[in-house]
């Protein structure tokens, strides 16, 4: 499943470059790599947020310095997609009113549908319904 939208085209070099670099293309790292990837800040500190060697996040990341507003929404996402990773005793910076309150809204629920390929069916099927109604 490729996904139907890209930020900008670093966003999409970025994607398949990661991917490629990982040899894998499972739901988990298709959603990972497409999150950190939206935004200019976590592709360019890609290291500091995922351990290539290990294959896991790298929470502490959060906490770098280049982090702005966004690049930790975009962060705080990524990880929740690829384990349900929440900060203990922040877990409330995880809720949709939070990380969804910026401009990468559409490409969060790309990332979403590449975690998660039913919802995808299921807001087609939404979608014909409504229309039916109609």
């Amino acid at each position: 499943m490729n996904p139907g939208r890209f930020y900008a085209a670093e966003h999409e070099c970025f994607y398949y470059q990661m991917l490629n670099e990982r040899e894998c293309s499972d739901s988990y790292h298709r959603a990972l790599f497409y999150t950190l990837g939206i935004s200019q800040e976590t592709r360019k500190h890609i290291r500091d947020l995922f351990d290539f060697s290990q294959g896991g996040i790298k929470p502490e990341g959060l906490a770098a310095s280049w982090q702005t507003s966004s690049s930790i929404r975009v962060s705080r996402l990524a990880f929740n997609l690829w384990n349900g990773w929440t900060e203990e005793g922040a877990e409330r910076y995880s809720a949709p009113n939070e990380l969804f309150a910026c401009g990468y809204t559409p490409y969060f629920f790309e990332a979403i549908h590449l975690r998660y390929p039913e919802c995808r069916s299921h807001d087609q099927i939404l979608k014909r319904r409504t229309e039916q109604i109609r």
